[in-house]
């Protein structure tokens, strides 16, 4: 099979479609499915495992790539009964490697039917961004409706997502960018407020913004620096979840005020957990943001596709920060 090698850690050139061999069907693991990919999504930590700063997990392919979709050709025959599906179903698929290949293994429990109506290149920018958002935003963050959602960069694969489910589950949402363009995408997203992080403080804004209460949830892709203004800002009982650092994994804060207002400080990764966390996951997803998706309450936000040939392009863009919404490479 066709495969994106990375040859050594460094720029996107480094990125090379080579050969690998087929996965074996009689070798996959209990519970696994083997696809046929047609799309693969492109991530942020594809990038950060490029550059040698995001190691593979034991066990895990080498392969970049976290998401894809495509069609099933073989698989645990009981499994996939269990799960309702069978050869020939087109479906999407988180996976902790492997997703930039012609041929991808993943466990049943991490593979979703493509919504209806969905293409299949639609179909692989959802589940890394939606297990990440339903993970730590309605799990983790515990956003209930008529709270206040705070979301960092509302114009990158994770917030175009987390803006949307913010929305469909009855919060307001505040969402940051870096120029007016962006902010006016995550408005036309559903997002009530949108704060140029480079024109305006984030912290003032937001008091503004609710009448000096703060907000309830904050999902942080920054940390740094961030995490002091964010607890600023924060209501009495608010979370902050961080997901990645691209800040500083260093940050100082007022240990008082997470006393005095009872603050919730947590985060996650994904990608080193286990097949059956991400199977309860991806059973919540199936059951309350599925249909949302299949009744277009809920949308793929594309930006670029990508011929899988050009992969490097694909990253190059990533590491611009100039897109909105999601990269998908095609086979």
């Amino acid at each position: 099979m066709r495969a994106v090698e990375i040859t050594a850690f460094g720029a996107p050139e480094v990125l090379v479609l080579g050969k690998r061999p087929d996965p074996a069907t009689p070798a996959l693991g209990s519970g696994d499915l083997l696809i046929r990919v047609t799309a693969s999504g492109v991530n942020r930590p594809d990038v950060l495992q490029r550059t040698g700063n995001y190691p593979v997990p034991t066990g895990a392919s080498d392969i970049p790539g976290l998401e894809v979709a495509g069609i099933i050709l073989s698989g645990d025959e009981q499994a996939m009964r269990e799960a309702g599906y069978k050869v020939g179903d087109r479906v999407c698929a988180l996976v902790t490697g492997g997703g930039y290949a012609e041929l991808c293994v993943a466990p049943v429990g991490q593979c979703l039917l493509v919504p209806e109506g969905l293409s299949d290149i639609e179909a692989a920018s959802l589940p890394e961004t939606f297990f990440t958002v339903f993970s730590n935003v309605m799990d983790r963050g515990r956003l209930q409706k008529g709270e206040t959602l705070l979301i960092q960069g509302g114009t990158s694969g994770i917030g175009v997502t987390a803006i949307q489910i913010g929305k469909a589950f009855g919060a307001t949402v505040i969402a940051t960018a870096g120029t007016n363009e962006k902010c006016n995408a995550c408005l036309e997203l559903g997002a009530d407020y949108a704060i140029n992080y480079k024109t305006h403080d984030f912290v003032v804004e937001t008091r503004r913004i609710t009448h000096g209460k703060g907000v309830d949830v904050v999902l942080d892709m920054v940390a740094g620096e961030y995490v002091k203004r964010e607890v600023e800002c924060l209501a009495e009982d608010g979370r902050i979840v961080i997901i990645a650092v691209q800040g500083g994994v260093k940050s100082e804060v007022n240990a008082g005020l997470v006393l005095r207002k009872r603050l919730t400080l947590t985060g996650s990764t994904l990608r080193p957990r286990s097949v059956s966390f991400k199977s309860n996951i991806a059973a919540s997803l199936k059951a309350h943001v599925w249909p949302l998706l299949a009744n277009k309450t809920i949308r793929p936000v594309l930006f670029k596709t990508f011929p899988i040939t050009e992969a490097a392009e694909a990253h190059k863009l990533m590491e611009s920060n100039q897109h909105i919404g999601k990269i998908v490479l095609t086979w």
